[in-house]
Parts: structure tokens; sequence; C-alpha cells
């Protein structure tokens, strides 16, 4: 395996010569995933049985930072206090629940084989595996489902309402890149429901001591120390106070990037501030450019819009996917006959139909709106109709299944889907990219695990549908309170870092020198103005597709649009109150460093994989095509140095992948 391949010439179609990205980054190192040398699917078990212990009576003397509560976060945290170690955990909320994990709708994934339609936990791996387009660790893959058997046990176990059959078995469904039903829901709120239960659990460890909680307050730099985590720095978003706080090992669970591209489906204050900070002190930032776009989003309506709204995946289910065969038919829906409708995910992929992976359907979304096939008032979209299902099923057990999301719906449109078809769009929703971890989810930097999306694990090049919310449990209940506890046994006996310690100070000051260049700038654009900029860079340039020939020219537009940031950013008010301006200024800041990362890593990565689509890479059939020869391996960029070769470039090191049980192909759905 070339894993220099990058170095080479450049293949026949693409932009960039060698030489050119050459100019842009260097190809650093192999590292090691530190993956257990078994069998993939003994893998898990035998990296347990190998983890070194803490005495009870000792867990008390040990000090770890949660930094987030959503599923992985707030489970960390509650798994971690209820072993008895101290838990300092942090939140930018006013209360847990809050965290994006609400936001997760259609359900979550186990191979448990309740339905005895041949799933199997060997099915699960391989369905992750080959929906990853192979650029997952498989051995990650098999964990997330030997764990993922428990899940919705324990979960039931603290609270979450799972779904029923009419005999009081637990209901589930199908979902995409799969064709069992493996997903199980609490009808389209699951993400809410398994977050409650979460963050139930969390504040039961409050209550009894063992947890700490600190909201409304935002992490803004982590402290490193003869090359270990040893703490963070975070800003009381009320106050404006600035302090710094010291553990013996930091756990980050803050969510994904995805709203680097402004209009997306996650919540205005999803941000990367704290993986990228942590990026920024050495810790590796794996597959940037793995950005998935969902499939099932309502379309911009407006260009005042200021987010896009996610209707889950789980609809496609029962929702047919099509647009008109005549471009431009401005008909009503519900006039156009069968014979004048392509149902063209059907036609295209029979097998599996509407229910082919994310990066599938998105592209083949977008590509029939880009034709002149779109519909609405802005001609952005295609329809999902229900009135099939209706017909089959009956309106009432329609109901039951999509009740909330139809009202959402509704409620967003104006528009009733029990009558109309709904009108939906590709968006961006998720980021496989995340802080490069071994398998034992700790990062490049000794003592600082990742938890939940933003880390890169398990999803590869393309997330399937309900396996975030299992990722996120499995992480928090079920693996970093094994791994976390085996690298603070080797602690024993170490007092956290004082905070008088000069590395504590300069990073407290370094944060406080940041704020004040921050509200120092006598421009006059708010910090929208640029994120919006940035969005629509990335969304022509870095969305569903990417054009080799182009992504430099996004590079140089974001590096001026940087410059412009510093030049012209107004922050109104001041540090030492709530100032959500501050807040945003921030993040956007964050964002615009990370944005040329993830164009990069687009550029970089010479061949097509799962939601990463190169223009110059496509099969015969418009379909990813892979380079396996050269790329089947974890791109982990490491921050630039400041001096010596390579200085002020990026370094792009690798982390090869080993497919044993789910042998490497190309990927079909037809």
């Amino acid at each position: 395996m070339t894993h220099e391949s990058a170095s080479a010439p450049a293949k026949k179609g693409a932009a960039m010569a060698s030489t050119d990205l050459d100019a842009l980054r260097v190809v650093g190192r192999e590292i090691d995933g530190n993956v257990p040398d078994a069998a993939p699917d003994a893998a898990w078990d035998d990296r347990k049985l190998h983890y070194n212990l803490v005495n009870p009576s000792n867990r008390r003397k040990f000090t770890v930072i949660v930094v987030g509560t959503g599923l992985a976060g707030a489970a960390a945290a509650a798994a971690l206090g209820e072993l008895g170690y101290n838990v300092e955990v942090f939140s930018f909320h006013d209360v847990p629940r809050r965290a994006h994990s609400v936001a997760a709708q259609g359900g979550i994934n186990s191979p448990r084989a309740r339905r005895v339609d041949n799933d199997s936990i060997e099915r699960f791996v391989k369905d992750t595996v080959k929906g990853g387009d192979y650029r997952g660790r498989e051995v990650d893959a098999f964990r997330l489902g030997q764990e993922g058997v428990r899940v919705i046990d324990h979960m039931q176990a603290i609270g979450a309402p799972f779904a029923r059959e009419y005999g009081g078995q637990l209901a589930n469904r199908s979902f995409g890149g799969v064709q069992v039903s493996r997903t199980y829901y609490t009808r389209g709120q699951t993400g809410q429901q398994l977050e409650i239960a979460s963050a139930h659990a969390l504040s039961r460890q409050v209550a009894a001591g063992t947890c700490h909680l600190h909201s409304r307050q935002e992490m803004l730099d982590l402290i490193v120390k003869d090359g270990r985590a040893r703490g963070i720095v975070v800003r009381d978003l009320v106050s404006g106070t600035v302090r710094a706080m010291t553990a013996h090992a930091v756990v980050l669970a803050t969510g994904g990037y995805g709203h680097i591209y402004y209009k997306a489906t996650l919540a205005k204050n999803s941000n990367a501030t704290a993986i990228w900070r942590a990026y920024k002190r050495g810790a590796y930032f794996a597959n940037p450019a793995f950005v998935q776009i969902h499939p099932t989003a309502l379309p911009l309506m407006s260009q005042w819009q200021s987010k896009k709204i996610l209707m889950s995946e789980s609809l496609r289910n029962d929702g047919r996917i099509w647009a008109p065969k005549a471009k431009g038919d401005d008909r009503d829906p519900n006039l156009i006959p069968d014979a004048q409708r392509d149902y063209f995910l059907e036609r295209r992929y029979p097998a599996f139909g509407n229910l082919v992976p994310r990066d599938v359907a998105s592209r083949n979304i977008r590509e029939r709106i880009e034709a002149g096939y779109g519909v609405g008032p802005l001609k952005n979209a295609v329809y999902l109709d229900f009135r099939d299902a209706i017909d089959r099923l009956g309106a009432k057990l329609v109901r039951e299944r999509y009740s909330n999301l139809f009202d959402m719906y509704n409620e967003q449109t104006g528009e009733d889907p029990f009558t109309t078809p709904m009108r939906i769009a590709p968006s961006v929703h998720f980021t496989m990219g995340g802080l490069w971890s071994d398998y034992d989810m700790m990062t490049s930097i000794p003592g600082l695990f990742v938890g939940g999306e933003c880390g890169w694990g398990y999803h590869g090049a393309n997330r399937l549908g309900a396996n975030s919310l299992l990722s996120g449990c499995v992480d928090g209940w079920f693996t970093l309170p094994y791994s976390v506890p085996s690298f603070l046994a080797g602690q024993l006996g170490e007092d956290v870092l004082p905070l008088d310690d000069p590395a504590v100070r300069q990073t407290v000051a370094d944060v406080e020198g940041r704020i004040a260049r921050l509200l120092g700038g006598g421009g006059v654009h708010p910090p929208d103005y640029f994120a919006e900029k940035l969005g629509a860079i990335l969304d022509r340039y870095a969305s569903v597709s990417r054009d080799p020939a182009e992504l430099p020219d996004a590079i140089g537009q974001i590096r001026a649009l940087r410059e412009q940031f510093w030049r012209d950013i107004k922050v109104i008010g001041t540090g030492d109150r709530l100032n959500q301006e501050l807040e945003t200024a921030g993040r956007v800041a964050d964002y615009l460093e990370l944005a040329e990362l993830l164009v990069l890593d687009a550029l970089d990565r010479d061949e097509s994989a799962g939601a990463h689509f190169r223009t110059d890479h496509v099969t015969e059939d418009g379909e990813a095509m892979r380079d396996d020869a050269n790329w089947t391996f974890v791109s982990a960029w490491e921050a630039p140095p400041e001096a010596g070769p390579g200085a002020g470039k990026p370094i792009r090191n690798y982390e090869p992948l080993v497919f044993k049980a789910v042998p490497l192909q190309q990927r079909n759905y037809k």
C-alpha cells in the first residue's frame, strides 16, 4: 500500500501536481491505532481482559473532566461517577438535557436479531463497514455491534420509552443501507428520549456527589503539559469569567462540526471550538472532509432562513421519493399520474430502493434537482410521498409511526403530508471526521479521550442512519468507563496540576488574549456575516460533490475570508457579561481555520469514498470509485509546526485500515 501516494505525480484528471499539494501540506508518518492483536470479533473482549483496573477505594482519588452532556458525555460522566471517580462535567447549556442529541429522530440500531430476519452482529458489521465505504476501522464496528446488543436493555432500564408492538415486544424498523429491521425508536423522538434518560442518570450522580455539573461554561482551550492533557480553560457564559480546571484525564464529547456549513440541520450553537483547540494543542484531526449530507431535510424556502430542518430518515421506510419526469412540471403533485413520476431511487437501486445509504440518496436527489427536475417554489426539492403507505396501512397506523414528524412538517410548511407529498432536499447533517483516537478512544495526546460525534470512529466515509445514537451510547456507557480507568491506573499517587502551574497560567492568558482580540476588532461586520459567507464557499465547493480543479480556489477564498474576519469583525458588548456575539465570533474564527483543513483533506484524498465524492473518481454507472491500493487509511492531520521543515503546513499522518471479516469490495445497492 502506497501511503505516500499523494506525493507522487497526480493521476489523470487531478487538478494539482504533487508539487502544488506539497506547498499546502506535508506527508507525515504511519501511526498506530493500538488495535488488539486478535481476530476482529474477539478484539474487544481481548482488550477488556487486559485493561488495567483501579481499586474501588482508589477511584475517588482521580478527577476526570467530561466536556459535553449529550448522549456520549452524559453517559460517560454518569458511568464514571457511578464507578466512584470524581467527575467534573462541563456544558455550555443551562441544563444537560438541552444537548444536541435531542435532535436525533428516527431511532437507534441494535443487532439483537429479534425480528428473525437473519440479522446478526456479523451482518451489522458488514452493513456498517460497507456503508462507511471501507474507510473506518473494522474492529471498531465489531465493538459497536457487540456492545450495541445490550444498549437497548440498558437505555430502557434507565427510562427510555421505546415503542412497542401490539403484543408488548419492542418495535423496530429498517433504516438506510440495510435490509433488516434493527432500529429501535420512540416515534420520531428517539434522540430526545435517550438524552432525557441519560441526563437523568447524570443528575442522579450529581445528587450523589460523584459528578459536579458546571453549566453555562464553554471550553475554550486544552491544558497540555509534558505532552499530556491536564485540564481545560472555560469561560462562564453569564459572568464572562475565564478559569481553569485541572484533572487526571479529559473526555471531550462536544458533538460534530457540521454547522461550519452555516445552513445545516444542526443547532445554531453546535461548534468545533473544543476539538479545534485540542487540535492546535497537538491532537490529530481525522478525515475532516468526511461530511454527511442527509437526504431528507426541508428545503430552504427563503434566503433569510437561518438553518435547515431535519426530517427523519425513518420516513423513507414508508415514503416514496420521486420527481416529475418532465422538467419544470409545476402541477399539484397529486395531479401528476404515476406514469409521469420518476421513482428514481427505486429505478436505480431496486434491491434497496428508498433505503439506500444517505450519501447515495443525497447524490441522486441533488442530481435530479440540478438536472432541472426540482419541485417547489424554488425548484430545490423532490417529493417524499406517503400516498401508497396510507392506502396500504391506513392513516391511523401511519399517524402512530410518524405523527410528530408529520406535525412538524405541517407547522413549518403549512402543508398536510397526509394529503400532499412532502418536499425534501439534502442538507449537511453529521460529520464522520473528528479528532483521531486509537482503539481505546484516546487521542494522540495522552489523557485526552473522545466520545460521540467529535471523534472519528466507527462510521468511515458515511454513517448509516441510527448508528449515531448507538455510537454515542456505546462510547459513553460501555467503552470509556473501561478505557479511561485503564489510563488512570498508571497515574495513581499523582496529583492534578496546580492552578498556579506555568502551563495553566499560560493557557488562561492565551484564552484571555484571544477574547481581547475579538472584542478589540474595529470592523463593521458581525460574526454571522462571515459564517454565512464561509458556509456558501463550502456548500459550493465541498458539499455533495468535490471537483479537484476547483478546490484550490476554495482554499484561496477561505484564506481571504479569514483575513477579512480579523480585519473587519465587530463584536458588540463586553466580555464581562452574557455576550452571544462574542461566543459566535470565537466559534466562527475556529471554523475559518478548520474549513481550510477540510478542503485540503478533500483535495489530498485522491479518490471517491462514501460522502467524499470526487468528480474525477466516478464509476461508469455514476457511483463513488475508491482507490484501495493507495488510500485505504485514515488521514490523521497534525497541526503545522511553528518552525523548521514544513513550518506553517499541516502534516498528514496515516493509520492503515485492515479488513479481515468484510473484504474490500465495490459497494453495490442495486
